[in-house]
C-alpha cells in the first residue's frame, strides 16, 4: 500500500510533533532551578536495570539445553548451535561491561561476537 503525498506529509508531521513533544515536555513540566521530583529520580534508578533484564530474558527466551539422543558430532554441534552463540555473546557483554563500564562497547562487542558465531562458526 503506497501512501499519497498528503498522507506522507501528515505522517511526517505527526512524527515530528511527537518527537518534539517528547523532547520538550520535561523542560515544560519541571522547573529548571529545582531538583526533579523523587518519583523521577526513583524511575531513573530502577528503569535501566529493569529494561536490561527484560532484554536479557527476551534474547535468551528460546535457549534450550537439550542433549541429542545420538552422540554424533553433527548432532552435538547442531544442539550447541542453538544456545552457544547466545550465551557466548551474553557472557562477552557482561565481561566487557565489567571491564570497561561502557554500554556502547558492551552491546556492540556482544552483537559483533554473536554475528560472527552465527555467520561463520555455527553455520
Amino acid at each position: 500500500m503506497a501512501l499519497t503525498t498528503g498522507q506522507a506529509v501528515a505522517s511526517i508531521a505527526v512524527m515530528a510533533l511527537v518527537t518534539f513533544l517528547t523532547r520538550a515536555l520535561p523542560f515544560l513540566l519541571f522547573d529548571r532551578g529545582s531538583a526533579p521530583p523523587k518519583v523521577v529520580l526513583y524511575l531513573g534508578k530502577v528503569l535501566p536495570p529493569a529494561v536490561i533484564a527484560m532484554l536479557i530474558i527476551y534474547c535468551l527466551r528460546n535457549v534450550s539445553f537439550s542433549i541429542p539422543a545420538d552422540w554424533t558430532s553433527e548432532a552435538i554441534l547442531a544442539a550447541m548451535s542453538t544456545w552457544a552463540p547466545q550465551l557466548a555473546a551474553a557472557a562477552a557483554v557482561v565481561v566487557l561491561h565489567l571491564w570497561k563500564r561502557n554500554n556502547l562497547l558492551s552491546i556492540f562487542g556482544g552483537t559483533v561476537l554473536y554475528m560472527v558465531l552465527v555467520q561463520a562458526v555455527f553455520v
